[in-house]
């Protein structure tokens, strides 16, 4: 009866979900539509919906039912009463390690195919340990914090005090489980979110005091938070398109304490001479728009709906957005290119097509690989503009 009820509310969802939306952002408001779901039926129905989405397009021939079995019960170490009823031959494994109940999955659906579960597998970025990439999405990644190094461990036993598990993973990085509520425990300020493999992308900024920084695609701040973090006497400027991020961004950077930092917002696929014309900067950082698909085990409902042209599509994007800003950078200065991506085309052949293209010495390149420590994989190159 119970599985019966929650398959119901599971089946209800994705019939109502068609992917305009982030899975995060659309399930709060489904559920505020549908007030008779109590806490349990809400926590239930998340965890389905999740759990389904990371199968991918593995068994596709499979009803929604069967499917949201396999995917739960590789997903979840604990029981759900609709892999219960279905799969009672699977119950004591529930607890299993999961390359032992791949190995069961496969034997009971031979035609199961783990490069299936990440459906653009062929355009991924050389030197992805596939099997380790394709399996991480059946696991949540966690949440990282970014601290100052000298407050790490009182952080780190304030938070085992609440009951909650922490790993101090680098000096100034704690995994937490994904989902902790932070606000009510650590205060504001004393702490940043930042996935770990964003944080490792600093290792590429290399700031001197004085510098003058432009993050030009700043979004919230992230990278900038970062780049003040390692050298709080530079001159900054972050940029964004959207108004509303840059909004945030100043909430973030009131909090973290930083003052001083020229803002403006801009498109980066114009011609900005006229609001730059005359700034010259000894570093730029730009996290460039793009598929996010190294982060789809955060969201793995793009696994579903991504559609495989718009790859093409951002790295035009990214290819056209470096010359616009290099033109401010001065001669022998380093240009930090990110991207969130584990596509190819938005990596090494964006980084090959630049260096055919423009003054550009490549220093550095490097595709982060965030499955081996539970996190985004990200890609990061450090160029040099050519002196003249």
């Amino acid at each position: 009866m119970r599985a019966d009820h929650q398959l119901r509310a599971f089946e209800q969802i994705l019939i109502s979900y068609d992917g305009n939306l982030p899975l995060h952002r659309f399930l709060p408001g489904y559920f505020k539509q549908h007030k008779q779901m109590g806490s349990s039926d809400r926590r239930w129905a998340t965890r389905h919906v999740y759990s389904f989405f990371r199968l991918g397009k593995a068994l596709p021939n499979l009803s929604n039912e069967e499917r949201l079995c396999v995917a739960d019960f590789l997903c979840h170490d604990t029981l759900s009463a609709v892999v219960e009823k279905n799969f009672p031959d699977l119950k004591e494994k529930t607890e299993s390690p999961l390359a032992e109940k791949l190995s069961l999955i496969k034997g009971k659906y031979p035609d199961f195919i783990l490069d299936d579960v990440y459906p653009f597998h062929a355009n991924l970025s050389e030197g992805l340990d596939r099997e380790a990439f394709f399996t991480s999405f059946f696991k949540q990644p966690d949440l990282f914090i970014r601290v100052a190094a000298e407050e790490a461990k009182n952080i780190a036993t304030k938070l085992k005090n609440e009951g909650i598990g922490v790993n101090q993973v680098s000096e100034v990085a704690l995994a937490l489980p994904n989902g902790t509520k932070l606000e009510t425990i650590l205060n504001e300020g004393s702490y940043q979110v930042q996935d770990l493999s964003s944080q490792y992308t600093g290792n590429y900024f290399k700031p001197n005091k004085w510098d003058k920084w432009w993050d030009c695609c700043a979004a919230s701040g992230g990278k900038t938070l970062l780049l003040h973090s390692m050298e709080p006497v530079i001159e900054l400027l972050v940029t964004d398109l959207r108004e509303s991020v840059l909004m945030n961004l100043d909430e973030r950077f009131r909090l973290a304490g930083i003052k001083k930092y020229h803002k403006k917002e801009l498109d980066l696929l114009k011609n900005n001479d006229q609001i730059l014309h005359h700034y010259q900067f000894d570093g730029i950082i730009l996290d460039a728009p793009c598929t996010g698909s190294g982060t789809w085990g955060r969201t793995p409902e793009m696994l579903s709906f991504f559609e495989e042209r718009k790859i093409n599509q951002f790295a035009t994007i990214q290819k056209a957005i470096v010359p616009n800003v290099i033109k401010y950078l001065k001669p022998g200065k380093p240009l930090i290119y990110i991207t969130c991506s584990a596509f190819a085309a938005e990596n090494e052949a964006v980084i090959e097509h630049l260096l055919d293209t423009l003054p550009l010495t490549l220093e550095k390149m490097e595709l982060i690989k965030g499955y081996q420590n539970n996190a985004d994989t990200m890609f990061v190159a450090r160029l040099i503009k050519d002196k003249l």
